[in-house]
Order: C-alpha cells, then structure tokens, then sequence
C-alpha cells in the first residue's frame, strides 16, 4: 500500500538544473519550477551557512517508497545535508481529482490505492491547482461559485508533459499555473468537482487538482468576517 505526497525541493538556483537532472535519472520526470528568494533573516542565515540568493523551487508528487529512494540518493549525491544546498520534503496528499490525475502523477511508481488521507482536527484545507497558463479566472470562477475566497496564483513551467497524453488523453503545455486556494475541509470536495467540471481536462484549462490537509492557519478568521459582512 502507498501513499502520495507532494515533494517540494528548494535549492538554490545555481544547482537547479543538476537537482533537475538527479530527479530524471530516478525516473521523476513530471516536475513543476519556479523561481523564489530566500526570506529568512540574517541570523538564520549564518546558522545554516545559507545565503539570500534566488532558489529554485521544485514540485512533484511521489510515493513513500519513490521517496525513500530519493532521500538517499539526495544526501550521497547531491549531498543536500551541506549546509547551502537546498532542503526537500514531503506533505501528504489528503486526495485527488480523478483517476486519470492519479496515474499521471504517480507514473513510473508502483502504487497500490490507500483509503483517503484524513488528518482529524484540521479545519482548512490547501487546494492546489496546476492548469494551462492563462485559465486561472476560469479557476477561480468555478471555485468561487461553492464558496472558495480568493486564491493564489505562481507561474511554473512543467516537464515531462509529454507524459501526459498516455495517462490523460490530452497533450499539455508546459507553461503553468498553479492556483493555491485555502479553504474549510466541508467546502474543499465541492470546489473541486467544480473545477473538475468547469475548468478540468474537458477545458482549455486542462486542469490537475489536489488537496493538501493544513494543520495551521492565520487570517483565515479575518476573510470570514468580511464575507459575514457582505452577506448581511
């Protein structure tokens, strides 16, 4: 039995395509990238031996067991466990949107379905949406409709879409969006059957959606306050 994460990879960008290229060679093709900048302050800094310098951010989901293997692999061969190379880590995939979806993010890893993943005492959820650059209105627009507030958006760009054909039916672009919407978990399956419906792999979007369980929030209260204003 295994269970899906999203594995994210911070590094700084001088190294992004060799951390790239140490991805594909352990068959981890479907990856999403983006730029970033280091945000911690001097003090951590100096106790990591980390400099504020532009990184490469990472996305991709894995297995537990295609985790195991590139956990080994990045600390004896990209040596990740020096202080200024980077950090990866994992987050439970709490679902996802559709069969198709499934076998396109875990291609190449052997996976045996699990019950849904269910952290109790969390309120929120982190749905993350990946869709065709240019369709996150068309996103937001169906998320709004079953009560998502508003949404975060990061330009990416994809490998391994040529993948996608096999498993989706569909050709992808590699230019991204990845839309990142917080919400309470009573709303999160609603909101992504309406993106499954409206802005899903029938679309332009041609959008993968998926849920991240989130323990912790601040200002959420805030945005329901106002909401309670608008409805009133």
């Amino acid at each position: 039995m295994s269970k899906v994460y999203l594995m994210v990879t911070i590094a700084n960008r001088n190294i992004g395509s060799k951390m790239m290229s140490f991805y594909k060679e352990y068959g981890q093709d479907m990856i999403l990238g983006t730029l970033g900048t280091g945000t911690a302050n001097s003090e951590i800094l100096d106790y990591f031996g980390l400099e504020a310098t532009e990184k490469t951010v990472m996305l991709s989901t894995v297995t537990r067991e295609r985790w195991k293997a590139l956990k080994k692999g990045l600390q004896k061969q990209m040596n990740i466990d020096v202080p200024g190379t980077g950090i990866a880590f994992i987050i439970p995939l709490s679902s996802i949107g559709g069969k198709k979806a499934l076998q396109f993010l875990t291609s190449g890893q052997d996976f045996e379905k699990e019950e849904e993943t269910v952290l109790k005492d969390t309120e929120y959820e982190l749905i993350i949406v990946i869709a065709n650059q240019g369709y996150n209105n068309l996103v937001m627009d169906a998320a709004r409709e079953k009560g998502a507030g508003g949404g975060t958006v990061l330009n990416a760009r994809g490998t391994g879409m040529e993948k996608a054909e096999k498993f989706l039916g569909v050709s992808i672009a590699a230019e991204k969006e990845m839309i990142f919407i917080v919400t309470k978990k009573k709303d999160k399956n609603a909101i992504m059957k309406a993106i499954m419906e409206q802005a899903g792999m029938d679309s332009k979007a041609k959008s993968i959606v998926f849920s991240l369980p989130v323990t912790s929030t601040a200002g959420m209260r805030l945005q329901e306050e106002d909401r309670s204003e608008e409805n009133a």
